[in-house]
């Protein structure tokens, strides 16, 4: 299977989805609105959450699998590392909690889209395929 722009443009799409249906500043999230029906949690509840974690497992054993753990911290400490540029260029301030939320929502859906597409981006470059030993091992 080939990874195109399309690709890749879908995966960031479904990953920015995930983080922004799961929590966001504007109020209207799953988080949200677990917080104002915890007393009467209803069907619908229960399954959309169950949908947001099939979704977080998907992308974040994805991500692992692909990048592992020090694949993974290594990435997290680049994108920190944009937000303190940012910061530092005077385009986000600490102060505004707001958008320094939005911005990190938007690069951590980055990072998981980057491990959505990191085996098929190394495949193309050396021509290795990464393998799921945990998988090969339960056969």
């Amino acid at each position: 299977m080939n990874l195109t722009g399309a690709g890749i443009v879908l995966r960031f799409l479904f990953a920015l989805l995930l983080v922004l249906l799961s929590y966001n500043p504007s109020g209207h999230s799953y988080f949200h609105w677990v917080y104002n029906e915890v007393d009467a949690i209803t069907p619908y509840v229960v399954i959309a959450g169950l949908v947001l974690l099939i979704g977080w497992g998907t992308y974040i054993k994805a991500t692992l699998n692909s990048l592992g753990a020090l694949g993974i911290v290594t990435l997290v400490a680049l994108l920190g590392c944009l937000v303190w540029l940012f910061i530092y260029w005077g385009w986000l301030s600490l102060n505004d909690v707001s958008a320094l939320v939005w911005i990190i929502e938007i690069l951590l859906a980055a990072l998981l889209t980057i491990g959505m597409c990191w085996s098929h981006i190394t495949r193309r470059m050396s021509g290795q395929v990464d393998v799921d030993v945990d998988e090969i091992e339960n056969r």
